[in-house]
């Protein structure tokens, strides 16, 4: 659970492609009033979503998805000026320069801990 006022109304997007990893982060983010979109395992569905999506508050991206990079999502999203958290296991050095200064965390991590990175005020209980 995560006691913060910052998620109440707030819409995410989750896209991950390990179920329980995506489905811990959905239901905690649920419970906490977020509006949860996802989550989504594939690039493709990704895109589609962010485009489509008329609000979008932020978004957790896992950075590989079935081997496949999630960094045209995060282009899309950083041009509609959504913030998103890396959230995978792999170093940040594999993110291209680009996309260098956003946000990165290794797995495991809590949504507490994500939510206080795309929002400043989230605290993990």
């Amino acid at each position: 659970m995560i006691r913060s006022r910052s998620l109440d109304g707030r819409i995410l997007l989750i896209v991950e492609d390990e179920y329980f990893i995506a489905d811990d982060m959905r239901r905690a983010f649920e419970a906490s009033g977020a509006t949860v979109i996802g989550p989504v395992g594939r690039v493709e569905e990704a895109l589609e979503i962010v485009a489509s999506a008329p609000r979008i508050d932020g978004a957790v991206l896992d950075i590989n998805l079935r081997h496949v990079p999630v960094y045209p999502v995060a282009d899309l999203l950083r041009q509609r000026g959504v913030p998103f958290v890396f959230a995978t296991g792999y170093e940040s050095t594999v993110i291209p320069e680009r996309l260098r200064d956003a946000i990165h965390c290794e797995k495991p991590v809590e949504a507490g801990r994500v939510a206080d990175m795309l929002f400043g005020e989230a605290v993990a209980s």
